[in-house]
């Protein structure tokens, strides 16, 4: 009996270390169940090389799969059929260090879809379709020292889309539809020793002769030159940038110039306020009018009408004749000037090399009213110092930047009488006016 007792008092031990080794296996095949599912399906996670890799590459995947473990350091997501990367696409991997999108169909990164990817220092979108992407999200990835855009439909760059990016060595956009840079892109990128941008259909126009003066100078390698040609305009195209010849190129200017009404003469009612603005620049600047009244603004891209004052086919006006009738010499007539067309007018001169603006404030007064008193009072006293307007080969030009404020007086007999006077608003360019009664209209359109 005892020998008996003795042989069996070992299966309790052995049940029991028998217990201890299944819950070790059911704790094992948790942990595993546990890393099985924090990785996509389609997708291999693993480590190699001390980092957390996510394969999902050559899957065939149409979106990027969730569930990827939080601490995933390298992402790829090559060859697959995304369409496109929407906001939070990455939202689950903000450890993120490199991402591999390249051989998609993406045309679109929305914003946001690269913004929380803060740790980001590889991003491969090469071999895409992209044409709008999201640049203001590259302002959150400071990190980043390789950028593959190449091989994309790419037909602009944001002045400003580069500026966060001063630890980027190597920029490849090589291969895309762009036609011009903006000057200075480049200019953030102080730890740049790398670009591509070969094969691109540039303009080769005055926007472009920056690019190709700080490629000649920079210590950045830039490979491919040869490839780096001109699409247009017809008789340069084909030609290399770096051998492109000096062009005429000059920023904007601008001048709001008129003539003095007749001192004393009795114009009709419904007289024709008359302004030109005299534009220079290479290329031939665009010309855009500002127009704040009281009753809002209106902005017009000049010319809104033909030279016999009709609209021009395309544009909205309420008749055939628009209010404010902007001329393709610069000129901008107001017919009927009255109270309502009262307010601050401003030409804009933009071409490539930049812009230049001046403004002129109009105010419409009777003699003996408040706005006489204010805006009157004004003038003649600066008629007594000798300042305001003077006259030069029948052009009346302000003394001064500060003399851009024009009054129309109207008799309380309701025939109208004109004076130009200058007040002290400080402006940017020595603005003027033409005021024209109805009878010298003739004379301002023979310029045409």
């Amino acid at each position: 009996m005892e020998s008996s007792s003795v042989r069996s008092s070992p299966a309790p031990d052995c049940m029991t270390s028998g217990g201890r080794m299944q819950e070790l296996r059911l704790l094992c095949w948790v942990v595993l169940v546990g890393l099985v599912q924090a990785c996509p399906e389609s997708c291999d996670c693993g480590e190699k090389y001390g980092f957390q890799i996510a394969d999902c590459a050559y899957r065939d995947l149409e979106a990027v799969p969730p569930g990827f473990p939080a601490n995933v350091t390298t992402l790829s997501l090559s060859a697959n059929r995304l369409p496109s990367l929407p906001e939070g696409a990455f939202r689950e991997v903000p450890l993120l260090q490199s991402l591999w999108l390249a051989h998609n169909e993406i045309r679109r990164v929305a914003a946001g879809a690269l913004a929380p990817l803060g740790q980001l220092k590889s991003l491969d979108l090469s071999h895409n379709l992209i044409s709008d992407f999201a640049w203001s999200d590259l302002n959150n990835l400071s990190a980043l020292q390789l950028l593959k855009m190449d091989s994309n439909e790419l037909t602009f760059i944001p002045r400003d889309a580069f500026r966060s990016l001063r630890a980027l060595r190597s920029l490849q956009l090589n291969h895309n539809r762009l036609h011009t840079l903006a000057e200075g892109t480049f200019a953030p990128l102080t730890a740049l020793s790398h670009l591509q941008i070969n094969d691109n259909p540039f303009d080769c126009t005055c926007g472009i002769v920056w690019f190709k003066t700080w490629a000649l100078t920079t210590a950045v390698s830039i490979p491919e030159q040869d490839n780096i040609t001109c699409t247009s305009p017809h008789v340069l195209k084909g030609t290399r940038l770096n051998r492109l010849l000096p062009l005429p190129c000059s920023a904007p200017s601008v001048q709001l110039t008129y003539q003095p009404s007749q001192d004393g003469a009795e114009l009709r009612p419904g007289f024709v306020l008359a302004l030109h603005c005299d534009v220079d620049g290479q290329p031939a600047p665009q010309l855009h009018w500002h127009i704040q009244t009281p009753g809002g603004t209106v902005e017009i891209a000049s010319p809104n009408v033909g030279a016999d004052g009709r609209a021009l086919p395309g544009v909205l006006a309420a008749s055939s004749r628009p209010r404010f009738q902007a001329f393709a010499n610069g000129s901008l007539l107001i017919p009927d000037f009255g109270k309502l067309e009262e307010g601050t007018y401003s030409c804009l001169a933009t071409n490539e090399l930049g812009s230049a603006e001046s403004s002129v404030n109009v105010a419409l007064a009777t003699p003996g009213e408040g706005g006489e008193d204010a805006l009157g009072r004004r003038f003649h006293g600066k008629a007594a110092e000798g300042k305001g307007c003077y006259t030069v080969d029948n052009e009346v030009q302000p003394s001064g930047p500060e003399d851009n404020v024009v009054i129309i007086y109207l008799s309380r007999t309701g025939g109208p009488e004109a004076a130009a006077a200058g007040g002290g608003i400080s402006g940017k360019q020595p603005p003027g006016l033409l005021l024209l009664g109805q009878s010298l209209l003739l004379l301002f359109l023979t310029s045409f």
